[in-house]
């Protein structure tokens, strides 16, 4: 919907680039806004902003006054119907949270009756996989991430020829991954800035508290269990909470492993902002030996990275461009035409430019 800059709040999602007098928008299209922005369009004396009609935290956006309302087949597509479900899913997930946090038990057929429809929905959308990130706001990180962890770790058992019990037993695990921060200090979990060495100590318990949270839940199975309490070990065993090697840790560990590492590392954090998704895989590609399952970020790299000949992108120089031939070897790093004068970029000659997104 279409709607004045004064009618906007925190939490409104926009769904165009918000244009200024520069040559780059002031603001991006899939910009979760703040006040600071919302104050930022009324000082540029923007006329209109086109956001979604949902909030950020699944709560429906009503403004008072409507400059155009959104078209009905463009708000019924795939796309829009899954981020609301995904919407959704976090806002109940975060009411859940909170729920143990008061020290309520967890119970697995309310994780199964919310997040197995999720999954399987992921199965027939997979490019919401590389949009997702850009709904992960600040104050709603860890619901947003648990979330994301069990859909991508879900896709990724998939992907990986997996039974469907099986991977749904991964999302499930991943989604459960985290629920130990309940017994995280909240002054810790909203601290603005790096974490002290003792801080960090508590958090790396968090494993053990998930782990202790959920054995003897019916529906729980020893798999799960295993998997949650081991989701940041790491083959050479520089991970934690038990140092363990890659002979003690299970493959569905492994997946939720990486899945937790790219939402980490693509999300906005209170004392860093979010990083492109395709960056992010170069960068887990990297270092995948020595701490990653081979396979696993394998299967991760070639899910995510599927460009097509002619696929508009974002390059993180604010142009957009036209892919014009894969190269191979980087696969994150296409040959690309720009569409303001057509001049041709190899990115994998260019690694101060990277894609931000497709478009």
């Amino acid at each position: 919907m279409k709607v004045k800059p004064a009618q906007l709040q925190k939490g409104c999602i926009t769904t165009k680039d918000i244009e200024g007098l520069t040559d780059f928008p002031i603001v991006k299209e899939n910009t979760i806004l703040t006040d600071e922005l919302i104050e930022i369009l009324k000082l540029f004396l923007v006329k209109q902003v086109e956001v979604e009609s949902v909030l950020v935290n699944g709560e429906k956006f009503s403004p008072l006054e409507v400059i155009e309302e959104e078209n009905f087949e463009d708000y019924h597509t795939p796309e829009k119907e899954f981020l609301l479900i995904y919407l959704e899913a976090v806002k109940q997930y975060k009411k859940l949270f909170q729920s143990w946090q008061a020290g309520r038990k967890v119970e697995m057929l309310e994780i199964r009756t919310l997040f197995t429809p999720l999954f399987e929905k992921i199965i027939e959308r997979p490019d919401a996989l590389l949009q997702l990130h850009h709904y992960s706001n600040k104050e709603d990180y860890l619901y947003h991430h648990s979330v994301f962890v069990g859909l991508l770790s879900a896709f990724i058992g998939f992907k990986m020829k997996l039974e469907k019990k099986d991977w749904l037993k991964i999302g499930f695990a991943g989604v459960l991954a985290d629920i130990g921060m309940t017994k995280v200090s909240p002054s810790i979990l909203k601290k603005t800035s790096s974490l002290s060495s003792i801080e960090f100590e508590e958090i790396k318990k968090h494993p053990i508290h998930s782990y202790k949270m959920l054995k003897g839940v019916t529906g729980v199975s020893d798999t799960i269990l295993l998997t949650v309490l081991q989701h940041h070990e790491r083959y050479d065993g520089s991970g934690y909470p038990l140092a363990t090697n890659s002979d003690k840790i299970h493959l569905f560990s492994q997946i939720v492993a990486v899945a937790d590492v790219y939402h980490a590392m693509t999300s906005e954090r209170y004392y860093r902002g979010k990083r492109a998704p395709l960056l992010v895989l170069e960068e887990i590609n990297k270092e995948q030996f020595g701490k990653f399952d081979v396979k696993v970020v394998q299967t991760l790299f070639q899910s995510l990275v599927q460009f097509s000949l002619g696929d508009k992108v974002r390059l993180s120089s604010g142009e957009e461009a036209e892919v014009i031939f894969m190269d191979q070897q980087m696969l994150t790093r296409p040959i690309v035409k720009l569409l303001s004068n057509e001049e041709i970029i190899q990115l994998s000659q260019h690694l101060s430019i990277h894609i931000e997104e497709i478009l």
